[in-house]
């Protein structure tokens, strides 16, 4: 039988429901259970792709290529279970599909409503796919309250009204703050926003509260008593060092425990969270430590390259270093090649990572062109590729070279895709089209040059497959006189129309490629492409 658990969050957002989440699958996959973990998000977009990173962060990709939120990226990370379209659903796509049953006349003429046909959806949504799971953990995402949120709330009430008993349990993750003036912990707005929650027919089983300071035992139980909950069911949430400490920290509250007595089960076998403390000792016990520079066009808000900071953290830990990331808007260096010089020589690796549009093009150029001419450890990924082969053009020669994104241009060395071709056949798009999923999405297979440095990184692999989420791509007739200029396109698509990886075998180690590697790293598997990039960054940094 597979168990349902809800996970709400209350009082304010941003509180780590996510995080929480995928904390407490890792937990129980470490007690032997199989676990899925799904993201219920209450935003009319029918997905993120078309948001700006400004709005909600990184857009996670899925193998299957759906365009989801950058939770999934910690159910992945945390799990290792790889996530599927199955697994994130907006109010947006919830609507969508009713609308075209409705069009269609699927309703035979009733009339469509929110109860039932909407929450109807959302359950099908929680119940579909169950496999062998023995969990399936159900994130809802807002705070409770919201407006938006309503109709996933009453979907979760109806749920567990119609699952067996014991069959669901529900987590509500709230705030503690500490009101400095008074010197002390207000449990008030968790009672309000439990108190909020069962206005709404669901009564939560365990209380994670998130707090700046140890809530006393006082506290906790004043919390249970009007919370009706147990006392052994309110777990302090403190603030941790590291995300990846967050699981061990949780383990020692007794969050785990709780929630499997409250599904009844009182003799599941002790968590084996070896690699867990094997990544907590690799993370803070460093040996060394190296600067990145992210030359970026979003890092005012660096959650919208949450999975490019994990991946690099990732790196560190494979190479027990530290890996200090300086980020670095590619704007600023329009001012001239000393404030170039004086960003970047301080640095022991540059990375150029994925985005969209003009703005901040030449920045990116200008970086690749500093790590180029003095050999500084440099990756591209996506954009960050493109923009190695045009700074690899202009270097060879073809002075306007550019990128058909960025407007009309005669030296098109990067161009739009309009058709590709993937496990489902022919894929054709339109170049004035919709935005929204319409990109080149999800896994795809690329085939390595076996004498390549990238095929060494990859372990002597032939044959990669690797996430994708782009519009544009290296245009093909510049491939030859690029290689005979430094470039070698040592990854091809595997009809060897399409360019995948670039790199320069005169270089310590100066790789582009075309998809988004830090979307498979793993805590305890770094991604080859990461764990070598600090590495050489490392050797740099000896150097230095």
């Amino acid at each position: 039988m597979t168990r349902y658990i809800f996970i709400t969050g209350g009082v304010v957002s941003s509180l780590g429901k996510g995080l929480m989440a995928a904390s407490l699958a890792a937990l129980l996959q470490a007690r032997g259970y199989k676990v899925r973990i799904r993201k219920f998000d209450p935003y009319l977009n029918v997905d993120p792709g078309t948001m700006s990173p400004y709005q909600h962060g990184e857009v996670y990709v899925t193998d299957d290529g759906a365009e989801t939120d950058l939770d999934l990226g910690h159910y992945e990370r945390f799990t290792g279970v790889s996530a599927r379209q199955a697994d994130n659903v907006t109010s947006g796509r919830i609507y969508q599909q009713i609308i075209a049953k409705e069009r269609r006349g699927d309703y035979l003429g009733a009339t469509v409503q929110v109860v039932p046909h909407v929450t109807d959806a959302i359950k099908e949504f929680a119940l579909a796919d169950q496999a062998d799971h023995d969990f399936i953990l159900c994130e809802i995402g807002g705070t409770v309250g919201d407006i938006e949120s309503l109709p996933f709330m009453e979907a979760i009430r109806q749920l567990r009204n119609e699952l067996e008993p014991m069959q669901s349990v529900s987590v509500h993750v709230t705030l503690v703050p500490y009101i400095a003036a008074a010197g002390e912990l207000k449990t008030k707005p968790t009672q309000h926003s439990v108190r909020e929650l069962a206005s709404l027919g669901i009564k939560p089983d365990v209380l994670l509260c998130r707090a700046e300071h140890p809530i006393p035992e006082s506290d906790r139980r004043k919390i249970a008593q009007f919370c009706n909950v147990r006392a052994e069911a309110v777990i302090p949430a403190l603030d941790a060092t590291s995300i990846y400490s967050v699981p061990l920290q949780y383990h020692g509250e007794g969050l785990d425990s709780e929630v499997l007595r409250s599904f009844g089960i009182t003799d599941a076998p002790e968590p084996d969270l070896t690699r867990w403390y094997d990544v907590v000792d690799r993370h803070s016990n460093p040996e060394g430590e190296v600067t990145i520079g992210v030359v970026g066009k979003y890092v005012g808000l660096q959650d919208a390259y949450k999975s490019l900071n994990e991946a690099l953290a990732h790196g560190g830990m494979a190479n027990r270093v530290r890996v200090k990331i300086r980020w670095i808007d590619a704007e600023v260096f329009a001012q001239g090649d000393s404030d170039i010089a004086a960003q970047l020589e301080p640095l022991h690796g540059i990375l150029v990572p994925g985005g969209f549009g003009e703005r901040g093009s030449e920045g990116k150029i200008a970086a690749v062109r500093f790590a180029r001419e003095r050999k500084v450890p440099f990756f591209g990924i996506c954009l960050g590729m493109q923009m190695a082969c045009i700074e690899g053009a202009r270097a060879a020669g073809i002075e306007n070279a550019s990128s058909s994104e960025f407007g009309d241009t005669s030296e098109p060395v990067v161009g739009i895709i309009t058709e590709w071709m993937s496990e489902e056949g022919l894929q054709e798009r339109e170049a004035g089209g919709d935005l929204g999923g319409t990109m080149r999405l999800g896994a795809y297979d690329a085939k390595l040059s076996g004498n390549s440095q990238v095929s060494a990184i990859y372990g002597g692999a032939v044959m990669i497959s690797e996430r994708h989420r782009h519009r544009y791509e290296v245009n093909g007739a510049y491939v030859a006189p690029l290689e005979q200029n430094g470039l070698i396109f040592s990854g091809m698509s595997p009809d060897g129309l399409l360019p995948e990886i670039v790199e320069r075998p005169d270089h310590p180690w100066f790789v582009g490629v075309q998809f988004h590697p830090e979307l498979k790293s793993r805590p305890f598997e770094p991604h080859p492409l990461f764990a070598g990039f600090v590495r050489a960054a490392l050797e740099q940094a000896r150097l230095v």
